[in-house]
């Protein structure tokens, strides 16, 4: 059975506007200057999800405060920065978990310039410079 999250693309533009409350042309047009971005079908039809309704009622608010659609563009922009760093370190957050779990006492993952490395038992870091986490025995 197939999982249904917030970021699932469900609905066609006239439910998605409906649901927004807004003119299907308004969605058109917020595509097109990349306000809010729909998923795509195979055959090029927007499909919505949960996520992006929300976002549609979110700039309806936002302009109706009178913040221009360029600043609205940009709070969007910062917002869903804001959502993948945060499940990132849920994800980090986890993984870390897990190993501490199955590998106590031993280097769980190296941090560095080039992202998290995660450690094999008596492996290094590649680099001198990265932060080593340990888990005492």
């Amino acid at each position: 059975m197939e999982q249904f999250d917030e970021n699932t693309p469900l609905f066609a533009i006239s439910v998605a506007a409906e649901l927004a409350m807004m003119h299907p042309q308004t969605l058109r047009d917020y595509d097109r200057i990349g306000l809010v971005v729909p998923g795509r079908t195979g055959g090029q039809t927007r499909r919505y999800t949960m996520r992006n309704v929300a976002q549609l009622r979110e700039v309806a608010r936002l302009s109706s405060e009178g913040v221009s659609l360029e600043g609205i563009r940009r709070i969007l922009e910062l917002e869903n920065q804001n959502t993948e760093l945060s499940q990132r370190v849920r994800d980090l957050e986890q993984a870390l978990a897990n190993e501490m779990m199955h590998r106590p006492g031993n280097r769980v993952f190296a941090a560095g310039d080039q992202g998290v490395e995660s450690l094999t038992r008596g492996q290094r870091p590649s680099k001198h410079t990265q932060i080593v986490l340990w888990r005492a025995k």
